[in-house]
């Protein structure tokens, strides 16, 4: 039987801390019913189940979940939320726990964070997805000169089923202004 391995949180940030903390108060209420990876669609996927990863929350098993993918797979969904006997933000945790990762800097959380800060930039800069322009910012992020490689199979079989398009700026920029302000806003508080 594996031992349970806990870590003593000691990161000097207050916001470290402070995400820590709200992440507690979210999930303290957690009655382990279930319902939470019942009404995930993406559970399968998971290598922890939402009910379990509230669970090593409370325990303070902060190591285990910050290795596991589980948060970085939350869609955001809200159905969690939604059917949580008890109105527990769930959702908001998951995020809370994508902050903790990247506070934590972990290398699970680079690569995984590299993902999603290719994917806002680029709705940032194109206003809309444009998989292609996205892609290539991935790539630029993780420095991997191998991982392009790996993806050209499914790119060549996207673009051979029309699903995958050349950039188009067309769009270009009309989400700027309300990225500005949200940082702005993120920056005050």
């Amino acid at each position: 039987m594996s031992e349970v391995k806990t870590r003593t949180w000691s990161p000097a940030t207050d916001e470290y801390q402070a995400v820590l903390a709200g992440l507690r108060d979210m999930v303290g209420a957690c009655m382990q019913c279930g319902t939470c990876t019942a009404s995930c669609p993406n559970w399968h996927a998971m290598d922890v189940s939402p009910r379990r990863m509230w669970r090593m929350i409370q325990f303070g098993m902060l190591d285990e979940i910050l290795e596991s993918r589980t948060f970085w797979l939350c869609s955001s969904c809200y159905m969690c939320t939604l059917r949580c006997p008890r109105g527990l933000k769930l959702t908001s945790a998951m995020g809370a726990l994508k902050r903790l990762a990247r506070l934590d800097g972990s290398r699970q959380a680079r690569r995984n964070g590299a993902f999603y800060e290719a994917f806002m930039a680029d709705v940032e800069a194109n206003g809309r997805l444009q998989e292609a322009s996205m892609m290539q910012g991935y790539f630029l992020r993780r420095m991997d000169p191998r991982l392009p490689l790996s993806f050209l199979p499914l790119g060549l079989k996207m673009l051979g089923k029309g699903k995958l398009h050349l950039p188009n700026h067309a769009q270009r920029g009309r989400l700027g202004p309300m990225f500005a302000k949200v940082r702005q806003m993120e920056a005050g508080s």
